[in-house]
């Protein structure tokens, strides 16, 4: 059975989603001398035969011929009947731009944040960016190969982890000299610093970064989790913070005064959380009391009735748990009166 021959090369479509179709799709197709080739608009045309670019066409009509692809005369042989069939792929490569592509931090990034609170931030962003392709022939070797579609989609994920291996390295390098909430407030500067970062490693698999913008950029509502995963917390400021988050979410829950009390509380939480841990990195245990302090706190966390009652954590988690010491429950975490622990101890 004989190859077909195609007599017209052509991909009408507008390509949407779409950054490269091969034509054929499966196999390589025979064209001959006097073949006409059409490209639309935003498009290129870019002929391969064996891994190796033939020539590249622009948008238009065209004959192939050898004045128009060189390399066919060593294709076909420098004395060949003009009718003579020879195989390639032709790659027609979309040229516009493809504009809104979302990108996000799927973990928050680490940064320093000196002299405030922890020492360090998490991080989260997300934006928009904006790309084209700026050689066809560099793009269909590097990235394409010998696929017949190639989408977005199948480039997204490599795209955007060019992207935020860029951002976290500026966070990086700016965060050494810039506070947390100052830096927030320079995202229009740091999206013009990722993108002049990531323009070359673009560049080299043929596509042209035009923008990269940051539409968010604020500290982790999961900062607790995420820093004990990390194994920047010991369990007792994890606690604390988990417990100020907590109370963070029951004052953002709008049934009333129940929220606005806790909203109170977490602010006391976080502060509290912060100063311990301070205290924590400076060698000493939790039971530092400044002097002049008037004892023990009206409510306290486990750890801190631990040390009032001068027991283990557990031991007093182990009591809550069984119903002899009362306690309150929010979110994850317990609070215990002074009272509690007192009428404990008298029974």
């Amino acid at each position: 059975m004989m190859a077909r021959i195609f007599d017209v090369i052509e991909y009408p479509s507008e390509m949407e989603g779409e950054i490269v179709h091969r034509f054929p799709e499966d196999t390589a197709g025979d064209f001959r001398i006097g073949s006409q080739v059409i490209v639309r608009e935003s498009q290129m045309a870019v002929f391969y035969r064996d891994g190796k670019a033939l020539d590249t066409f622009g948008p238009g009509r065209h004959t192939i011929a050898t004045a128009n692809i060189p390399l066919l005369i060593d294709l076909i042989g420098k004395a060949f009947n003009d009718r003579s069939p020879f195989t390639a792929e032709v790659y027609f490569v979309s040229t516009r731009e493809f504009a809104d592509e979302k990108w996000g931090t799927p973990q928050p990034i680490l940064v320093r944040n000196p002299g405030m609170g922890l020492g360090v931030a998490l991080l989260q962003g997300f934006g928009t960016y904006s790309y084209k392709v700026a050689d066809p022939q560099q793009f269909v070797a590097q990235i394409v190969g010998v696929t017949g579609i190639y989408s977005t989609k199948d480039i997204e994920a490599r795209l955007r982890a060019i992207l935020l291996s860029k951002l976290q390295d500026l966070l990086g390098e700016t965060a050494s000299e810039t506070s947390v909430p100052e830096l927030i407030g320079l995202v229009e500067e740091l999206g013009i610093g990722v993108k002049a970062k990531s323009l070359d490693d673009f560049k080299a698999i043929g596509l042209g970064l035009l923008s990269f913008y940051i539409e968010s950029l604020k500290p982790s509502e999961r900062s607790a989790e995420e820093l004990r995963a990390m194994g920047m917390l010991d369990m007792e400021t994890y606690t604390q913070l988990q417990a100020a988050d907590a109370m963070r979410d029951a004052a953002q829950n709008p049934s009333g005064g129940a929220g606005l009390t806790a909203g109170i509380g977490a602010g006391m939480g976080i502060g509290s959380a912060i100063t311990d841990s301070l205290k924590k990195s400076g060698g000493e245990s939790g039971a530092d009391v400044p002097a002049g302090t008037s004892g023990p706190p009206p409510v306290m966390t486990p750890s801190e009735a631990a040390a009032y009652l001068k027991v283990a954590e557990e031991d007093v988690l182990a009591a809550v748990e069984a119903g002899d010491i009362t306690a309150k429950k929010i979110g994850n975490a317990y609070r215990i009166s002074k009272e509690a622990l007192d009428e404990f101890l008298r029974s």
